[in-house]
């Protein structure tokens, strides 16, 4: 995969790129939409694995919960964050705002 590089002088034009179908666009937009909600669903899977043992059927809190999660309450709060950011990026994304 090596590729030479090539010096563009400011008057010459560089040459045009591959323009990509609508549906090469689709598909690169389907894979990018994946990945984000792959990362998304790692990172609930994480927070969900925190509380394991301090909540029951996911809705019932068990006393054991006022010690706080297993990783401390600061890398909780960053997970929960980083799941916010994977779930706003990729609405922005498949809306076309990204």
């Amino acid at each position: 995969m090596s590729e030479r590089l090539r010096i563009i002088r400011k008057d010459e034009q560089p040459e045009t790129g591959k323009v990509l179908s609508s549906e090469e666009r689709l598909r690169l937009r389907q894979k990018v939409a994946a990945s984000l909600l792959k990362d998304a669903q790692g990172t609930w899977a994480e927070i969900w694995h925190e509380l394991m043992g301090t909540v029951t059927n996911g809705t019932m809190i068990l006393p054991d919960a006022a010690q706080g999660p297993k990783c401390g309450w600061g890398e909780f709060m960053e997970k929960l964050w980083l799941l916010k950011h994977y779930l706003d990026y990729t609405k922005r994304f498949v809306e076309g705002k990204a």
